[in-house]
């Protein structure tokens, strides 16, 4: 996953600014105790800090994957 990708997943399930102040603000024991702003500057991979955040915020696995972005077969 790249970190567009994750701040993709993360607008989209927590909304443009929620999303951007819980990466900022919310401490994940999964992660060190670290944010997931402060892991990605660490280095951490992407999709570890984005399943960590959906298992500290109780994101259902049906929302994991982020929106279909496809177009509706006609």
């Amino acid at each position: 996953m790249r970190v567009s990708e994750f701040w993709t997943l993360v607008e989209d399930e927590f909304g443009v600014g929620y999303g951007r102040s819980l990466a900022a603000d919310q401490h994940l024991l999964a992660l060190d105790d670290r944010t997931a702003r402060e892991a990605l500057d660490a280095g951490v991979e992407p999709k570890q800090i984005w399943l960590a955040l959906c298992d500290a915020m109780d994101v259902p696995d049906s929302r994991r994957l982020g929106r279909d972005r496809r177009p509706p077969r006609p």
